[in-house]
C-alpha cells in the first residue's frame, strides 16, 4: 500500500454515455477493498447523453472532503479530448494524465459556433512532458466487439499507476458492478487497456 498519510486525488472527466461514472465506481470498489478511505463527488453537466460529466475521487488513510482543490489533482483520467482540455488546469504540474482518443462534438461545434480544439496531445505534452498517455479506448473496445467497454479499457490502462493493487482486485470490482453476461468482455477490456499504456 502507498503511504496511508497521503491523499491521492483523481479527477475523471467525460461526457454522458461514456461510462465515466461506472469507471469511478470501479475505482471506488477497488480502493475501499484495498483498505483506503474513499470519497467521491459526481457532477453531471446535463442529465442526458452528451453532457459534461466529472468525478472528484480521493483516497487515503482518512479523507474528509470529496472535492479536489483546483490545481491539486494527481491524476486526470479523461474519456474525451475536449473534456481533457477543459480540466487541464486542475492537474498538478507533476500530475499524470490518461486521455481517451475520442472526439464527441458538443452542440456549439455542430452548429459552427466554435471549433473543436486541435492538437490536444501536443498541448498536454507541452505542459506535462512524458506524463501524458493517449489511449484509443474506442478502437480497442471495438476489436473486442463492443465499443461501450472503452471505459473499462481506460480503467485497465489507469491501473498501471497502482502496482500495489492486484489485477484480481480490479476484476472483482468489475464483476461486482456489471451483469454476469458482460463479465468476459470487460475482463478482456481491462487487460487490453493494461497493455495499452
Amino acid at each position: 500500500m502507498k503511504d496511508n498519510g497521503k491523499i491521492t486525488n483523481i479527477f475523471l472527466s467525460g461526457v454522458g454515455g461514456q461510462g465515466a461514472i461506472l469507471a469511478s465506481n470501479i475505482l471506488g470498489e477497488v480502493f475501499i477493498k484495498a483498505g483506503y478511505d474513499v470519497k467521491k463527488a459526481e457532477v453531471h453537466g446535463m442529465a442526458q447523453r452528451g453532457g459534461d460529466v466529472t468525478t472528484h475521487f480521493r483516497f487515503g488513510k482518512k479523507v474528509y472532503s470529496p472535492l479536489i482543490k483546483y490545481g491539486d489533482a494527481d491524476y486526470l483520467l479523461s474519456f474525451e479530448l475536449l473534456e481533457a482540455i477543459r480540466y487541464i488546469n486542475w492537474v498538478k504540474p507533476e500530475g499524470k494524465i490518461i486521455i481517451n482518443k475520442s472526439e464527441i462534438f458538443p452542440p456549439s461545434v455542430n452548429l459552427g459556433q466554435m471549433a473543436y480544439p486541435k492538437d490536444v496531445e501536443k498541448t498536454f505534452k507541452k505542459y506535462f512532458k512524458d506524463n501524458v498517455w493517449m489511449i484509443d479506448g474506442q478502437g480497442i473496445a471495438k476489436t473486442l466487439g463492443n465499443v461501450q467497454s472503452a471505459n473499462v479499457v481506460l480503467v485497465g490502462a489507469f491501473s498501471n499507476f497502482f502496482p500495489e493493487i492486484k489485477d484480481e482486485q480490479f476484476i472483482d470490482a468489475i464483476k461486482t458492478l456489471l451483469a454476469p453476461k458482460l463479465h468476459d468482455l470487460n475482463v478482456k477490456a481491462f487487460y487490453e487497456g493494461k497493455k495499452a499504456l
